[in-house]
C-alpha cells in the first residue's frame, strides 16, 4: 500500500514542453507486460483526490494501479493520458474517469453522474450502475456499463461507443452526433432526441423516441457491428434480438411549412 506524498505530484516551475505522445487505439488492449506487473496500490481514504489523480496521470505505459476506498469520492481517475491499467474498488461519486485519454479504468461498484465524460481514447468499466450522463460528449473509446445507467446516458456523444448491460433512463443519446450506443435492457422517453449520425441498438423495449429518432432495419453490417460491440463488452448476448434506431434525417433540412 502506497501513501503518496503530496509534495512529489505538486505543480512543477514552467519548464519546455513535453514532447507529444503518439496517438494511440482508441481502446487499446493491455499489453503482456501490463498484465504480468504487479500494481501500485493506493488507499484513497485520508488522502487528496488531487494527489491521487496526479500520480495516476504522471504514470508510465504499461504500469497497474490499484485504487481502494473510493467512498464515493468525486473526480476519481481523471485524465488518464498514458496506456496503463486502474482498477477502483468501490463506488464512486461525480465524473469518474472523465477526460479520459488513453488505457483501462475499470471500477468494481457503482458511478455517479458524468462518468466518462469526454472520453477521447481507451476504456472505461464500471460493474455496477451508472448515473446519468454517463459518457456525456465522448470523442472515442469504449464505455462499458454491466448495470443500468441514469437518464441522458450518451448525451451529445460524438464517437464513443457505449455498451450498457441493463437500462437507460429518459433522453439519452440526445442530440447524439456519431458513435453507437448499445442497450441490452430497456430504454426510458424520448430516445435520440434530435440525433444525428449515432446508432443506437436496443435488446428491450423502447418507451418513446424523440424527435426526430426512428427504428430502422437491422442489415448484415448492423448485425456485424453490433456482435462486434457485444464481444468487446464481455457479453454474448444474441445481435439479432436488437433493433436498431438512427436519425429521419428531417432535421437537417429547412422546411418553410415550420417557418412562421
Amino acid at each position: 500500500m502506497v501513501t503518496l506524498d503530496s509534495t512529489q505530484y505538486a505543480a512543477a516551475p514552467a519548464a519546455a514542453p513535453a514532447a507529444p505522445r503518439a496517438a494511440a487505439p482508441a481502446a487499446a488492449p493491455s499489453s503482456s507486460a501490463t498484465a504480468e506487473a504487479s500494481p501500485t496500490t493506493i488507499d484513497l481514504a485520508g488522502q487528496d483526490v488531487r494527489v491521487v489523480n496526479a500520480a495516476v496521470q504522471a504514470a508510465e505505459d504499461g504500469t497497474r494501479w490499484s485504487i481502494q476506498h473510493p467512498a464515493g469520492k468525486h473526480n476519481v481517475a481523471v485524465g488518464i493520458s498514458s496506456a496503463i491499467d486502474v482498477t477502483i474498488d468501490g463506488h464512486v461519486g461525480y465524473y469518474a474517469a472523465g477526460m479520459h485519454q488513453r488505457g483501462a479504468v475499470t471500477i468494481n461498484g457503482n458511478a455517479g453522474v458524468g462518468l466518462a465524460e469526454n472520453i477521447m481514447s481507451g476504456s472505461v468499466h464500471v460493474t455496477g450502475d451508472a448515473s446519468q450522463s454517463a459518457a456525456a460528449t465522448g470523442h472515442g473509446g469504449l464505455v462499458v456499463i454491466d448495470g443500468n445507467a441514469g437518464a441522458r446516458c450518451g448525451i451529445s456523444m460524438k464517437g464513443v461507443d457505449i455498451v450498457v448491460g441493463g437500462s437507460i433512463g429518459h433522453m439519452s443519446a440526445f442530440m447524439a452526433q456519431a458513435g453507437r450506443l448499445v442497450v441490452c435492457g430497456d430504454a426510458g422517453e424520448a430516445l435520440g432526441d434530435s440525433i444525428y449520425e449515432t446508432r443506437i441498438y436496443v435488446q428491450g423495449t423502447v418507451e418513446s423516441l424523440g424527435a426526430d429518432c426512428i427504428e430502422k432495419p437491422m442489415r448484415e453490417e448492423h448485425l456485424a457491428e453490433l456482435a462486434e460491440l457485444l464481444i468487446a463488452a464481455g457479453r454474448d448476448d444474441d445481435p439479432a434480438a436488437f433493433k436498431r434506431y438512427g436519425s429521419a434525417r428531417k432535421l437537417y433540412h429547412f422546411n418553410v411549412d415550420n417557418a412562421y
